[in-house]
């Protein structure tokens, strides 16, 4: 039974509702009308009497559509709060209320760039269901990009926190089999992923920029590395990592070389979309790591394929190697320190230029011999020196700031004995940020470096980059090199946001799993960055305040959604998404 109420002032209130009355024939049949009624309390006897306000017409042959208008009218004067109350009487109990916004975006980019249609067709071609496994999958990598978290844990995020769509059967069991989908169809996944996402946002892809990380696992046991020998490159000799024993001590930008490492690579472009990710064992060679990811992106019909790396990866092999085949790079060098080459290319006279806002440049070129084809079949060395000013100006604060510092703790040192001096010294091994000002006396007195400092000051907002791209312009080489920030960010929010580290999983196929999910997310996340011209942690704060609500009566249970903000309809505008509906169900109670 459905109940309206009208109400006149404080005065009088009119409770209408809709009834079923029934009417037995002669020959046994019942037929059903349909009535908007109300009661009217007989002052004889002061028992109510409905009183029929209009009839539908019989129940079969009733205008269902023209019920529903009438509904949907009458709810624009109601919240569902108000109706529920209206149709009991009684108070109305929030059940459950869960995040929606967050999914809600991320679902609706999911779908949009067909990463949810490649992900079904994938599964479906190895006789899995599609559908649910695609829906396990997003709900593991929205569960990256929301709230990080184990496998265990994002179960209870299903069930409880968050509102996603189709999703039937969500357990650990459900995730871990999705994860073991995913490394068995990476290749097959990541290269509709990629053509999808492609052509859908009209991606830049004259470069592709590579980089590579480390990160560590929970484990003091590394895997057993396969035999690598089985992978050995007829042409160039070089062996290729396996996929196999990923965990491997070794090098760590993250300075834990106690634990078992991973060496993970990432190609984005130029709006920093990451497109592909590799994982390779801690103790892979950079030239190897070089070699597999150029190779595999050979048959992505790629126009140019340009490793923006900082200065780890710019060794004479490698540099070699990535100019084959038509392939440029472009590294960061070193300002500070004993790299030769890098103090030739600052050393050489020329003049800068601006190129953009708080950006100058000074484009020049180092032949090793002396002349533009260079010596002994080396070629030339494109160098450009790049000064941001602001950052030189923040280079110089932090540089005061550590000398002042300095000076205060030498106050008085001259009084100091010799072996106190010595232990001050060899304290600053903790801060070298300190050591490089300090300076000795002949007679073993403490004093600031001002050569140091001068020096020092020279490099402030500068760094370095080498080419062997000769077509390039020194502006699109410093805008190109910016652009390996979108990497470097990309690294962190994998590590922070999404969660990519520390992680428990001590199986080598769900730990690439794992950075599998993490890539997807950040995908997703970029996209939304790059359409709304905001933070990830911005957005998701935002949408973070849609909910979707249950709410019970007497006479059944109503889910709606809060309403969108003003900040909310333009996320959703700048990502071409339509607002949720408002009322998303409505479940009566029924009488046993």
């Amino acid at each position: 039974m459905c109940r309206l109420v009208s109400s006149v002032g404080a005065v009088s209130v009119v409770v209408m509702y809709l009834r079923e009355s029934r009417r037995k024939n002669r020959d046994g049949s019942t037929v059903s009308y349909l009535q908007l009624a109300h009661n009217e309390r007989n002052p004889e006897t002061g028992v109510p009497v409905a009183k029929v306000v209009h009839s539908f017409g019989r129940a079969e042959t009733v205008d269902r559509e023209a019920l529903a208008r009438l509904v949907r009218s009458i709810s624009r004067f109601l919240t569902p709060e108000q109706a529920l109350v209206a149709a009991s009487g009684a108070e109305v109990e929030v059940l459950d209320s869960r995040r929606l916004g967050g999914v809600y975006v991320l679902d609706g980019l999911w779908r949009r760039l067909g990463i949810g249609a490649a992900i079904r067709n994938v599964a479906e071609g190895r006789r899995l269901d599609g559908a649910a496994t695609e829906r396990v999958v997003f709900a593991l990598v929205a569960q990256r990009a929301l709230e990080p978290g184990s496998k265990l844990a994002g179960t209870r995020w299903v069930a409880e926190r968050v509102a996603v769509s189709g999703i039937v059967g969500f357990s650990e069991d459900a995730a871990y089999r999705a994860m073991d989908f995913l490394l068995d169809a990476l290749t097959e996944i990541a290269s509709e992923v990629f053509a999808s996402v492609a052509h859908l946002l009209n991606l830049d892809l004259d470069i592709v920029f590579v980089d590579t990380t480390s990160t560590y696992w929970e484990s003091d046991t590394p895997d057993e590395v396969a035999d690598l020998a089985a992978g050995t490159d007829a042409d160039d000799g070089v062996v290729r990592p396996t996929e196999s024993g990923t965990r491997a001590f070794g090098h760590s930008k993250d300075h834990r070389t106690d634990l078992p490492q991973v060496v993970i690579a990432m190609a984005v472009t130029r709006d920093g979309v990451p497109v592909r990710y590799w994982t390779f064992p801690g103790n892979t060679a950079d030239t190897a790591i070089i070699r597999t990811i150029k190779d595999d992106l050979g048959g992505w019909n790629l126009r140019r394929l340009v490793w923006v790396a900082d200065r780890g990866f710019a060794s004479a092999a490698n540099r070699a190697y990535l100019t084959r085949g038509g392939g440029h790079y472009i590294h960061a060098e070193k300002l500070r320190g004993t790299n030769a080459e890098a103090a030739a290319a600052l050393a050489r006279p020329g003049r800068y230029r601006t190129v953009a806002p708080n950006l100058r440049i000074k484009d020049l070129t180092v032949a090793p011999g002396g002349d533009g084809d260079g010596d002994g079949g080396m070629r030339a060395q494109r160098f450009v020196v790049c000064h941001n000013l602001d950052q030189g100006t923040r280079d110089a604060a932090v540089r005061d700031q550590l000398v002042t510092h300095l000076d205060t703790k030498i106050a008085g040192s001259d009084d100091w004995t010799p072996r106190r001096r010595d232990e001050f010294v060899g304290s600053l091994k903790a801060t070298p940020g300190l050591k490089r000002y300090l300076r000795r006396t002949a007679g073993g007195l403490l004093r600031i470096d001002r050569a140091a400092v001068a020096r020092e000051a020279h490099y402030d907002g500068k760094w370095l980059l080498r080419t062997s791209d000769t077509t390039m312009t020194g502006e699109d080489l410093a805008a190109a090199y910016k652009q390996l920030l979108h990497v470097e960010r990309g690294w962190r929010d994998m590590k922070s946001s999404l969660g990519l580290r520390p992680v428990f999983h001590y199986r080598e196929d769900r730990i690439r799993g794992h950075v599998q999910l993490c890539w997807l997310a950040l995908l997703l996340i970029r996209v939304v960055e790059n359409a709304t011209d905001d933070t990830w942690r911005n957005t998701r704060h935002e949408l973070d305040r849609m909910h979707q609500v249950t709410l019970a009566s007497a006479d059944g249970y109503v889910i709606h959604r809060t309403a969108t903000t003003s900040g909310q309809k333009t996320i959703l505008a700048a990502l071409e998404l339509e607002e949720p509906p408002r009322f998303l169900g409505f479940t009566p109670t029924t009488d046993d």
